[in-house]
């Protein structure tokens, strides 16, 4: 039986140069999240919580209009720049 960990894109960062770049660990966190499994999907990759309502907030603006839009989608990018950094500086001294 396959597990959606067989289909994923491996990382080039990782298999050139021996270590992890900003996004890698984003498609098994979307799976854990997609499963259900909060702790691990955050644990995985802790911007998962940020970048998932910011990509559904880019898409709704496309179609609909709110008076305060752009600053949640600012907000939550730069939210969520801060996150990838401090986990991957993090994940790497660790």
């Amino acid at each position: 039986m396959y597990s959606p960990e067989d289909y994923m894109l491996p990382c080039l960062n990782k298999k050139l140069f021996g270590f992890d770049c900003l996004g890698c660990g984003l498609q098994r966190g979307l799976s854990h999240l997609f499963h259900g499994e909060l702790i691990a999907a955050f644990k995985m990759y802790p911007a998962v919580y940020t970048l998932v309502p910011l990509g559904l907030l880019i898409l709704t603006s496309l179609f609909y209009k709110f008076k305060h839009l752009n600053k949640i989608i600012n907000g939550l990018a730069i939210a969520s720049v801060l996150i990838i950094i401090i986990s991957f500086t993090m994940k790497f001294f660790n």
